[in-house]
């Protein structure tokens, strides 16, 4: 088993999983997720957190299985390699903060920094200044970590806690296998709007499952991978980084999404350009797609991980992660009921008054939870 583990290490294996992250991101647009949103994971809480009823947007309702077999993925990976390690108890109730106003941040540039990565292959440029706002909100996050900020250590706990969120993805995959064969009525689908367009629940898990296992043995983190560079000048995250971004470009370009006019794909087309303008699920107002992701970057940095690379340690048995989860949805349900979430006609109605309240929190938690030598 060492051996094996020896054998995941080398900065080639992360760079090979970050290309087919990448593919299977691009990918899954052709198989029937929204353009540019391949495997969003704000996008896809989002909408599992409309299916359950939690906000009323009727165009974002849907169990996204993707987000299930992440969770999963990491938990068989974790597993199968003895690194499952149930453990918590790391401030919690902060960490349901952070990811509430990190998920609100997201949603007011419209995608985490998974999406941002998916939309700059795909073309749109709008994620340029969505990524210069989250290496600055990372940046800020650095400032304190270099500063003795810590939410504290997580100590080992009853394996029952590190089960309760893989335990909720199984519930989760219930209803969502359910709702494909049979319907509920308990669960919402959207009927337009990006949560109407899905790819096969088949296709879906299978690939939610293979990032669960990619991500839980590379250590991917699309937010880590920048604070490792300026912290402790490490590239071993970003080559992967890098790999996303390359391998979404690419496979766009292979299939045919940027050609003239388009591919047609179960009566839809997919259609990329370069630019600002008529983006998929994206708005051009780059003040706020600025704040959304610096607000989403200082608020992943305190948390110690992006949103993807939380579901992988929630698998592992990490309670912490789950609870960041939960105030994911959380600041979801916040989003769409009280207007503070984007859409392509911009920001949302008392966007500017959230955004400047999670940096007041984030930066408050930043300065406070120092701890002294």
């Amino acid at each position: 088993m060492n051996s094996i583990l020896e054998y995941f290490k080398p900065k080639k294996w992360v760079i090979l999983g970050g290309l087919a992250f990448g593919v299977l991101g691009a990918l899954l647009v052709n198989w029937g997720n929204p353009g540019n949103m391949g495997t969003c994971v704000a996008c896809f809480v989002r909408d599992i957190t409309g299916a359950l009823g939690l906000h009323q947007a009727g165009v974002v309702q849907y169990i996204r299985p993707e987000i299930i077999g992440f969770g999963l993925g990491a938990l068989i990976t974790a597993l199968a390699f003895r690194e499952w390690r149930p453990r918590g108890g790391s401030s919690p109730l902060i960490r349901f903060f952070l990811g509430a106003f990190a998920m609100i941040g997201t949603l007011v540039f419209l995608g985490c920094p998974v999406r941002l990565l998916l939309r700059l292959g795909g073309g749109d440029l709008n994620a340029v200044t969505g990524l210069a706002g989250l290496v600055f909100g990372i940046a800020v996050g650095v400032f304190f970590l270099k500063r003795g900020f810590s939410l504290g250590r997580a100590g080992k706990t009853h394996p029952l806690v590190g089960l309760i969120m893989p335990m909720i993805l199984v519930g989760l995959l219930i209803f969502a296998i359910f709702e494909t064969t049979k319907g509920l009525d308990i669960i919402k689908t959207s009927e337009s709007g990006p949560g109407a367009m899905f790819a096969p629940l088949a296709v879906s898990i299978v690939v939610g499952l293979a990032v669960g296992f990619i991500f839980q043995r590379t250590r991917l983190c699309t937010v880590g991978a920048f604070r490792d560079v300026m912290l402790v000048r490490s590239t071993y995250l970003l080559s992967g980084i890098i790999a996303i971004v390359i391998g979404v470009l690419v496979t766009n370009y292979i299939v045919g999404n940027f050609a003239d006019g388009g591919l047609v794909v179960n009566g839809r087309d997919i259609v990329y350009n370069w630019g600002f303008e008529n983006q998929p699920v994206a708005h051009n107002d780059h003040l706020w797609n600025f704040l959304g992701m610096s607000l989403a970057g200082l608020a992943f940095i305190l948390a110690g991980a992006c949103p993807l690379r939380n579901f992988i340690l929630s698998g592992e048995g990490d309670a912490d992660a789950g609870v960041f989860i939960l105030g994911l949805i959380a600041g979801a349900a916040f989003s769409h009921n009280f207007l503070l979430a984007s859409s392509p006609n911009g920001i949302g109605t008392n966007t500017v008054i959230a955004v400047f309240l999670g940096l007041a929190f984030c930066l408050t938690v930043g300065f406070l939870m120092r701890q002294k030598a």
